[in-house]
């Protein structure tokens, strides 16, 4: 997370980088995936050609990828029962105290409000084509069934102050009285109603003493300079205000536990529940251990060829990246697959506040400002310590569905128009693959006439709002452009087919 949101930050939402392509040494199966470094490769360790061996996701992987939309990015852990905000990460600055017992959260909870079909049927309702569920945050509790073993942990309440102890646990689901493995339930439930799968994993672990220092471990070390890169030493004395815990540097046997483990969790995720259309990787964990993350990486490739992996801790061997908080200001120019995942509340952990969640407009601007631009928009929302989604979670989400009931054609498996995928601040274009069909989505009411000056109806065709029974009248003027006409009856907010960005379908030879 860390490098991804330095490079969103410090380069103009990704909307700057370089069109380059990189001619990688192994199997290229279409131009879409020579990827720019200023986009998927931004640590210098990484390699920007994969080893011949890689091949990335096929073809039809990143059609469906690009076909998507529109999706939910659900982050769910024992961080939802103290609910101090920011998933997992307040754990770095909590008290020694506080980290021991919220270690120990897992041996009560019993979320028995958890249901899977009911929230994969939210989703449905609202139109969403995919959903991301973190499997493992940063902090190490796994939401799945995990047979891979924790073998030391951090005693943060020891005498004397922390110290590294012997455990043997599997530090998951399984072990809390709720005793179900959520991520089995949830790719049932999607796959049931064609839901595309997207399983989130967090490299580091926090809880596993094995994996000190990588990125911001509360465990540090006398060789983290040499371990860690610079964003993250500087990320690190931030998260601790200078101060973290030092303990001995791991040895190569536990190092090479770590990545063992770190294998086998991720070979579980690729194996035991059936298809899963996409990896959500996270975090990086630095130059000393890329060697055997590359071996990884090939592994995951090996059981499930067409998973679509993001870039996050594999750089170039990704096959789609993640703005997060904030849409490209433009038009990205490498063509690269991308979805930008976005809270709905204030944070990507539950929002118990109703007033704080952003509303269905901003669900549908954003998704229709996103798609122009050629990605995809996930809505970030956090269930419960119980397991349930807040209710006005849920109604904006369902109404971002009727929305899509209606407009779903403008946005489901099209494509940006080149460079003219926008007019001003309000019109937004999207086309049809064979580029025989516009989609000018104006996200203001346009009042008794929109004007568009980039697009040329095909002569003697029909411009539709979707949605409204009759075709609209338009005439197009050299000097002015395309003049679409709006009906009398529709200047009522009530006779509109919506409440949120009106779809016009213009048949076009320019689309």
């Amino acid at each position: 997370m860390m490098n991804r949101r330095k490079f969103v930050l410090t380069a103009g939402a990704l909307a700057l980088g370089s069109s380059a392509r990189l001619r990688g040494q192994g199997k290229v199966p279409d131009p879409g995936h020579q990827f720019s470094p200023h986009e998927l490769n931004p640590v210098p360790y990484i390699e920007e050609s994969p080893v011949p061996e890689y091949s990335w996701a096929p073809t039809s992987a990143y059609e469906a990828f690009r076909d998507m939309k529109f999706g939910v990015r659900l982050h769910w852990g024992i961080y939802s029962i103290w609910h101090r905000g920011n998933e997992s990460w307040p754990f770095l600055k909590m008290s020694f105290e506080d980290r021991q017992q919220y270690n120990d959260l897992y041996k009560t909870w019993n979320p028995a409000g958890f249901d899977a079909d009911e929230w994969i049927s939210l989703f449905d309702e609202s139109g969403m084509k995919m959903f991301a569920f973190t499997s493992k945050h940063h902090e190490g509790f796994s939401m799945f069934d995990t047979k891979t073993r924790v073998r030391q942990r951090t005693n943060w309440a020891a005498a004397g102050g922390p110290r590294i102890e012997s455990c043997d646990l599997a530090y998951s689901i399984m072990e809390t009285p709720f005793r179900r493995d959520v991520i089995k339930e949830l790719c049932r439930a999607a796959n049931k109603r064609n839901i595309k799968i997207d399983l989130y994993f967090s490299h580091p672990d926090w809880y596993d003493a094995d994996f000190r220092p990588y990125v911001q471990h509360p465990l540090q070390v006398p060789s983290s300079a040499k371990l860690l890169s610079e964003v993250d030493i500087r990320r690190t004395q931030q998260s601790y205000g200078g101060n973290p815990v030092i303990v001995a540097d791991p040895s190569p046997a536990e190092v090479k536990r770590m990545m063992e483990r770190h294998r086998a969790q991720l070979v579980e995720l690729l194996t035991n529940y059936g298809k899963i259309d996409m990896l959500c990787l996270d975090m990086y964990l630095g130059s000393a251990v890329w060697p055997e993350l590359r071996k990884t990486v090939l592994k995951m490739r090996e059981i499930q060829p067409d998973v679509m992996l993001r870039d996050r801790g594999i750089g170039n061997y990704g096959d789609y990246y993640t703005p997060e908080r904030v849409v490209p200001s433009g038009k990205p120019s490498a063509g690269i697959p991308w979805f930008v995942i976005y809270p709905l509340g204030s944070d990507f952990s539950y929002e118990p506040d109703p007033s704080k969640h952003k509303g269905t407009g901003w669900i549908i601007s954003n998704l229709a400002d996103s798609v122009a631009k050629g990605g995809g928009f996930m809505v970030g929302v956090g269930p419960s310590a119980n397991g349930q989604i807040h209710p006005e979670a849920a109604r904006q989400m369902r109404a971002a569905g009727a929305w899509l009931k209606v407009n779903g054609e403008a946005i489901y498996a099209t494509r940006p128009r080149d460079e003219s995928w926008s007019e001003g601040e309000s019109i937004r274009y999207t086309r049809t693959k064979d580029r025989q069909t516009a989609y000018a989505i104006s996200l203001q009411w346009p009042g008794k006439e929109l004007l568009l000056t980039t697009l040329k109806p095909r002569a003697g065709s029909e411009i539709r709002l979707l949605g409204y029974p009759k075709p609209l009248q338009w005439t197009l003027d050299p000097a002015r452009g395309l003049a679409i006409a709006i009906p009398t009856d529709l200047q009522d907010p009530a006779h509109r087919p919506c409440e949120f960005a009106w779809c016009f379908k213009i048949a076009s030879d320019n689309a």
